[in-house]
């Protein structure tokens, strides 16, 4: 089959989408596909090297790491024209994905869709609180437009699918987790050089407890829950042999390392910065606790990592982790700040065998979210709309 990914976000970016859409990408390939990648970069002028072709896209100083490309490029449509393209898959909704549609339509071709992202919780970067109903409403409105002109929907997770129900479309939605290979996390052991390097660059000790946030540090991600309840923590307990790490990058860091200040955590609390998302494992093996108080994930692939790194995971509660995290099964859920501490006391207060199970689960839980599930569902999907398209 001949296919071709749309995504605005795509690697060296380090986010969900792009990794999802690259996940994908080489998993198609590897049944055999024939797979392109349409994407965007701050370069002047369209680049196509090997599966990749890129489009001239200019950076958004207010949202991170995002650039915005026009909704046409000559030269990649008359490249993308060449390939016979049986299904175009389009995982955004703005430069890159509007080009995608146009693609779609001139080309005729079946055209899939995955709504990856909850943009009602992004709108503050444009609005900054002004006329907020409003940008919700043109986000909703914008959302069922693209869903309209696609063959067919794809939710990555039931959560988002309601979301798609509570804002009017009617059409069929399949919901399909994105699926991932986990065996470069899983083949890390604790020993290794790099796990090692990393721990001795930022002077961790051998009886350091090592917590971890790893992601884009934004504002969504409401990673302020987790210093402020890290500090309760640290105030009840008293606790001096615990560090938590906070690996990524975004617009959010300068924020929170401003309040790690405040609350005198600077200590205990490591800001490692942006990370090659290929050596995200290391430090996810540095660690004991993987930490999170999002609630705009729509499938939570970090979760998933983490599992499969071996570590136990601690979230704040989310509809959208239900079936990802089963709690004081697989993992643990907190509700606030204050029940955080407590909860972070529990689970660092667990014996052997109560860690050993609820490891044991985690690997077994995210066999669901294994790449040859995902591949027969979506190859289903890109049938049923090739059929559709007939």
């Amino acid at each position: 089959m001949n296919i071709c990914l749309f995504s605005d976000s795509y690697l060296p970016d380090i986010n969900g989408v792009a990794t999802s859409v690259h996940s994908l990408y080489k998993l198609l390939k590897s049944y055999g596909h024939n797979v392109k990648v349409v994407t965007n970069t701050d370069k002047k002028e369209t680049i196509i090297e090997d599966d990749v072709i890129r489009i001239p896209g200019i950076a958004l100083k207010k949202i991170y790491g995002y650039k915005l490309s026009n909704i046409y490029n000559s030269k990649a449509f008359k490249y993308l024209k060449t390939l016979h393209l049986d299904v175009i898959h389009i995982n955004t909704e703005f430069g890159v994905g509007q080009f995608g549609f146009i693609v779609a339509s001139l080309l005729k071709c079946a055209t899939v869709y995955t709504y990856h992202t909850m943009y009602e919780e992004y709108t503050y970067y444009i609005t900054k609180g002004y006329f907020d109903r409003f940008s919700k409403w043109v986000i909703r409105e914008y959302a069922k437009d693209c869903m309209e002109r696609a063959t067919e929907i794809i939710s990555p997770s039931e959560k988002t699918k309601n979301y798609i129900r509570s804002i009017g479309m009617n059409k069929y939605v399949n919901v399909v987790p994105t699926g991932f290979n986990f065996s470069r996390y899983q083949d890390v052991e604790k020993d290794d050089p790099k796990v090692l390097e990393i721990k001795k660059k930022f002077n961790i000790k051998d009886d350091d407890r090592v917590l971890i946030c790893l992601g884009r540090i934004a504002k969504e991600k409401s990673f302020d829950v987790v210093i402020r309840g890290y500090k309760k923590y640290l105030d009840v307990y008293k606790d001096t042999h615990t560090k938590l790490l906070f690996v990524g990058a975004g617009p959010a860091l300068e924020e929170l390392q401003d309040l790690a200040s405040k609350l005198k955590l600077n200590e205990s609390i490591v800001f490692v910065g942006k990370v090659n998302q290929e050596d995200t494992q290391y430090y996810y093996r540095s660690a004991e606790i993987f930490l999170n108080a999002s609630t705009s994930e729509t499938q939570g692939l970090t979760f998933m990592e983490a599992m499969a790194s071996d570590l136990l995971v601690l979230c704040r509660f989310d509809n959208s982790l239900l079936g990802v995290v089963n709690n004081n099964v697989n993992g643990f859920f907190y509700m606030d700040e204050d029940d955080f501490k407590d909860k972070l006391n529990m689970v660092l207060s667990l014996d052997k065998e109560k860690v050993k199970q609820i490891k044991t689960n985690a690997f077994s839980s995210i066999d669901k979210f294994s790449d040859k599930t995902f591949y027969s569902n979506i190859i289903e999907v890109y049938n049923r709309a090739r059929r559709r398209n007939w």
